[in-house]
C-alpha cells in the first residue's frame, strides 16, 4: 500500500444520515464522535444530506450533499449524492485517513467508494434493525428481506464492523451477517460529577411538576415500532394516580397518538411536547422525570436509556428486549412482560415507591453512563491500531 505514518493526521470521516437537526439517537452518535475526536485533536468531518433551513455551526467541518423528504418518515430525508456536484467536488479534495459509517444508505454508500478510491480503511456501525423499517416502508416482508440482504452487503465490505452492545449480535446474525463484529459502547452527554438533586429540583420547576406529582417520560419517534400504543394504553388503567406524561419527539404516528390520547380521556395527564434540539432542554426533561418508559423491542442499543440513567432516571422496559440488556432487573431499572396490564401494574407499583425508583437511578448513573469523551478515546485508539494493521497489507 501507499498509505504512510502520516496517515494518522489525515482526516476521520463521519458518515450518517440522520444528523442535527434530526435528533435521534444514532445522530448524537455521530455528533459526538466527531465533537471528541476535534477536541482530542484529531482531524475530522461529517458527511451528511442537507436538512432544508438548517445552517451547521459545528467546531468541524459539516459537508451536506443534495436531499428529499422521505415520505412518511418526517423528519427523515433521502441522500441524492450523486446529483449534487458542488458536493462531489468538495469531498474530492479531502484526504481521508479512515471513514467510519453509521448507516448503510446514501452516506454509507459514500464512505464505501472513499474507502475504494484511497485505499483507507471502513468501519461500520449496526446500528437498527432495518428489516423492521423496511417491513413499515414496503408492508412486503419478501421486499423487506431483499433490502435487508443489501444492507448485509455492505457490512461485508467494511473492514471493521461494530455493535453498540452485546445483544445486538443476535440481531446482525439473524440478518445473514457472519464475519466477527466488535463491541464499542454508546456513551452519552449528560454524565456529570455534579451533584444532582438541585438540577432535578430545578428541572421540575422549569417543567411545572408538582412535588408530589410523578413525572413520566419518553423520548424518540413517535411510532408504533417502538411500543408507543403500549405507553398509551397503560396509562389509561392507573389514571387514578397522581402523574403527568411527557412525549418528547415527532414521527409518523404523532397524530394517532394523539387520538389515542383524547380517546381513553387523558388529555389532562399527557402532553406531546414535540421535537426537542437544545441538548440542554432535553436535559431538562431527563433530569426532571421520576420515570423514563421505553418498551420498545425494535430498537437495539437506544441511547435515550443511558441519557436517563445519568440523570438518576431509571427506565421501564421490556424483559427480553435489546434495548434491556444494559438493565438488571430492581437493580438500575426495571423489567415487564409486553402487555399493557403487566407494564401498568409495574408502574402503579413503583408510583407507590418513590425509593426503589430514586436507588434504581442512582445505581444507573453509576453502571451505564458511560461519557461520550471516555467512549471517544476508545474509538480514537481503535481508529489508530486498524489504519497502522492496514499500512501492513
Amino acid at each position: 500500500m501507499s498509505n504512510t505514518q502520516s496517515d494518522t493526521t489525515k482526516t476521520i470521516g463521519i458518515f450518517n444520515d440522520s444528523f442535527p437537526p434530526i435528533m435521534d439517537g444514532v445522530s448524537l452518535t455521530a455528533q459526538n464522535y466527531a465533537y471528541w475526536l476535534q477536541k482530542k485533536n484529531q482531524p475530522v468531518c461529517v458527511v451528511t444530506p442537507k436538512s432544508p433551513n438548517y445552517t451547521d455551526n459545528e467546531p468541524y467541518p459539516v459537508l451536506r450533499y443534495t436531499s428529499i423528504p422521505i415520505i412518511g418518515r418526517k423528519p427523515y430525508r433521502l441522500g441524492l449524492p450523486k446529483m449534487d456536484l458542488s458536493f462531489n467536488t468538495e469531498i474530492n479534495k479531502i484526504s481521508f485517513g479512515l471513514v467510519h459509517a453509521h448507516c448503510p444508505f446514501s452516506s454509507g454508500e459514500i464512505a464505501l467508494s472513499i474507502a475504494k478510491e484511497q485505499h483507507i480503511p471502513l468501519v461500520a456501525t449496526f446500528h437498527s434493525k432495518y428489516r423492521d423499517d423496511f417491513e413499515h416502508s414496503v408492508r412486503n416482508k419478501r421486499i423487506a428481506g431483499m433490502m435487508t440482504k443489501e444492507v448485509m452487503r455492505f457490512f461485508k465490505k467494511a473492514d471493521e464492523v461494530w455493535i453498540p452492545q452485546a445483544s445486538v449480535e443476535e440481531t446482525i446474525r439473524e440478518y445473514g451477517f457472519k464475519g466477527k463484529v466488535e463491541i464499542v459502547d454508546n456513551g452519552n452527554d449528560f454524565s456529570s460529577t455534579e451533584p444532582i438533586e438541585p438540577i432535578k429540583k430545578q428541572a421540575r420547576l422549569n417543567l411545572h411538576v408538582a412535588e408530589n406529582e410523578t413525572l413520566l417520560l419518553f423520548v424518540g419517534q413517535h411510532i408504533w415500532e417502538k411500543n408507543t400504543r403500549l405507553i398509551i394504553e397503560s396509562l389509561a388503567l392507573i389514571k387514578d394516580l397522581s402523574f403527568k406524561m411527557f412525549f418528547v419527539g415527532i414521527g409518523y404516528a404523532l397524530d394517532d397518538m394523539k387520538q389515542l390520547v383524547e380517546k381513553l380521556e387523558l388529555d389532562s395527564k399527557v402532553v406531546f411536547v414535540g421535537v426537542i434540539t437544545d441538548r440542554e432542554q432535553i436535559k431538562q426533561y431527563f433530569a426532571a422525570a421520576d420515570l423514563f418508559l421505553f418498551p420498545s423491542i425494535y430498537d437495539n442499543a437506544p441511547l435515550v436509556v443511558r441519557e436517563a440513567g445519568a440523570l438518576q432516571t431509571p427506565s421501564v422496559l421490556i424483559k427480553g428486549a435489546s434495548s434491556a440488556d444494559i438493565i438488571t432487573d430492581n437493580f438500575n431499572g426495571f423489567l415487564t412482560e409486553n402487555s399493557t396490564e403487566s407494564f401498568a401494574g409495574k408502574l402503579r407499583e413503583l408510583i407507590a415507591a418513590p425509593e426503589k425508583i430514586r436507588q434504581a437511578g442512582v445505581n444507573a448513573s453509576k453502571t451505564i453512563a458511560r461519557s461520550w469523551e471516555s467512549v471517544t478515546e476508545e474509538v480514537l485508539d481503535r481508529y489508530q491500531k486498524l489504519i497502522k494493521r492496514t499500512w501492513r497489507r
